[in-house]
């Protein structure tokens, strides 16, 4: 608990740090959906907060069926594909990637280039 309420202070302490959180999730959520979109591989990316998750079914996934529906070799695939260039993406569709306060913006130019490379390699 100490660790947790030291962690609370340490946010605190910084104005503007869940401001600063909400704007690079933000980013990342809209530079994933540019990336299939341009690809045009159907995914939805679902977003709250810092955590995101790509699932590669068109339409909304709001529950465990929605999600049942997706695509999980093109996910496969893909996610091979953010390893390759070196972006370590949780390894199954039906987990989240966390957003933290210490991701950058260049960061998530990093990871949205590196997705959206694995998009386009999913329609060649």
């Amino acid at each position: 608990m100490a660790a947790g309420a030291a962690t609370l202070e340490a946010i605190d302490a910084e104005p503007g740090s869940y401001d600063r959180l909400e704007a690079v999730s933000a980013e990342l959520e809209a530079g994933l959906r540019r990336g299939a979109a341009a690809a045009g591989v159907a995914v939805t990316v679902n977003r709250v907060g810092s955590m995101v998750t790509v699932f590669f079914a068109p339409g909304p996934v709001r529950d465990l069926e929605g999600a049942k529906r997706s695509d999980t070799s093109a996910f496969a695939r893909w996610f091979h594909g953010m390893l390759e260039r070196g972006v370590y993406w949780p390894p199954s569709q039906f987990e989240a990637a966390f957003v933290s306060a210490v991701h950058t913006p260049d960061d998530v130019e990093l990871v949205v280039a590196a997705a959206a490379a694995a998009f386009a390699e999913l329609r060649s």
